[in-house]
């Protein structure tokens, strides 16, 4: 499994073009907390802090797919680096601002998460042309669901830290420096500066005009609304036990079993149709979260079950990105992986909204029984749209070309071209 994964490292730009993401997606992953902090830094109450933070989670829903659009009609980097330094200079205005003015506050996180750059969906798009083996690919796909905990796990940590030594409006600045560096990196990359999409039909719809997409991103939104769903019973899990720092060992042990998990997943090739394997791996995820439901008064052995409770995540995402390329159709593969991140995020903001006045009725166990009852929605979708899901728009694995493809032998390590 090591072995794959330093094979995989070691291939020409993989690793530029891992870290550059994960870092350029910096912003994205930590701006609900540092919204809150400065918000409450500066005088604002909770609620406001919520509506703010919930702002720029609907707006960056809103601006992915959009962008994710752009990006395939005109290519990485006239999108990605402009709306990285548009979202960055948004959040400065915000953090320089504070809440002299709540309509500039607004206005300015609208603007940054409108504005955030496509970058996640952008790296999937960019995985065939840079790997060529499918099984490469999909070995990227996992390490690329692997790092996403890594960011959420260390991303809050850095927000923290920073406002420890300097201020919550230095959060916001440096965190968001830091992302137009990382998508910099990426987008000067050699694959960034020569990846084309492949031509598209035009159509209003986009992407979406897949239905096999349709049910992917369905299920996906089940899958988002268990995880939003989880973080609130933690809290109320860690509330009951009169210790807050319980929440965060919960959460913890998810991610890290989503990380050993993708680790796992990704070490293996799979000769099964990802469809057909996504249906498995989402039963079992579902399966995972029905332990919790006894909420067991031993916070070890809570631990313990979070942890398997998230041992599939990383796995079930790593094989709805290879279905997802498959089924998008020609020419939207960035528009299409733009779309899952909005679902799961949109998943997630109700399952938020949903779990709260559960949890007011029945307890922590009544709410993780919300995730419990949305992974098993999604498991439903899958099941129902099995026909559609059998019937790829695209068999190939890749959707990348070069603008050089018709008359240039392409570079080493830089594979281009449609693959069968």
């Amino acid at each position: 499994m090591a072995t794959g994964y330093l094979e995989l490292l070691r291939t020409k730009h993989t690793l530029r073009l891992l870290v550059g993401t994960l870092v350029g997606r910096l912003p994205y992953g930590t701006a609900p907390l540092a919204i809150v902090l400065f918000t409450r830094s500066e005088g604002g109450s909770y609620s406001l802090a919520g509506v703010l933070a919930a702002l720029y989670g609907l707006a960056t829903a809103v601006g992915q797919p959009l962008l994710g659009r752009l990006v395939d009609i005109h290519g990485q980097p006239r999108v990605m680096f402009p709306s990285a330094v548009v979202s960055a200079a948004a959040m400065g205005v915000f953090a320089l601002a504070g809440l002299s003015s709540t309509a500039v506050a607004a206005g300015a996180i609208l603007v940054a998460g409108v504005t955030t750059p496509p970058l996640e969906g952008g790296l999937r798009a960019l995985w065939p042309s840079v790997l060529g083996r499918p099984d490469r690919i999909h070995r990227a796909y996992a390490l690329d669901a692997v790092t996403q905990e890594v960011m959420f796990a260390a991303g809050p940590l850095l927000v923290t830290v920073t406002v420890a030594m300097w201020s919550e409006a230095a959060a916001l600045l440096v965190i968001n420096a830091i992302g137009v560096l990382g998508a910099l990196s990426v987008v000067i990359s050699l694959p960034s500066r020569r990846w084309r999409s492949a031509p598209r039909q035009a159509h209003w719809l986009g992407a979406l005009r897949s239905p096999g997409l349709l049910a992917l991103l369905g299920c996906f939104l089940f899958v988002g609304a268990a995880l939003g769903s989880i973080s609130v019973a933690a809290v109320a899990y860690a509330d009951s036990r009169g210790n807050e720092l319980i929440a965060g060992y919960l959460l913890s042990a998810l991610a890290g079993g989503a990380l050993a998990g993708g680790l796992v997943y990704g070490g293996r090739t799979w000769a099964s149709r990802p469809e057909r394997r996504l249906q498995v791996l989402v039963a079992a995820l579902a399966a995972g979260y029905l332990p919790l439901l006894l909420v067991p008064a031993d916070v070890a052995v809570m631990t313990a079950l979070a942890g398997l409770s998230g041992v599939f995540l990383a796995p079930a995402l790593a094989c709805a990105f290879v279905a997802i390329d498959e089924h998008a159709p020609e020419g939207t593969v960035t528009e299409a992986f733009s779309w899952l991140v909005t679902t799961f995020g949109v998943g997630a903001a109700a399952g938020t909204a949903v779990v709260g006045p559960v949890i007011e009725w029945g307890g922590d166990a009544a709410g993780f029984a919300v995730a419990a009852v949305s992974g098993s929605a999604g498991l439903v979708v899958l099941l129902a749209t099995g026909r559609v899901l059998a019937a790829p728009v695209r068999a190939a694995t890749a959707a990348a070309y070069t603008e050089n493809d018709r008359n240039t032998t392409p570079e080493p390590g830089l594979q281009t071209g449609h693959q069968a």
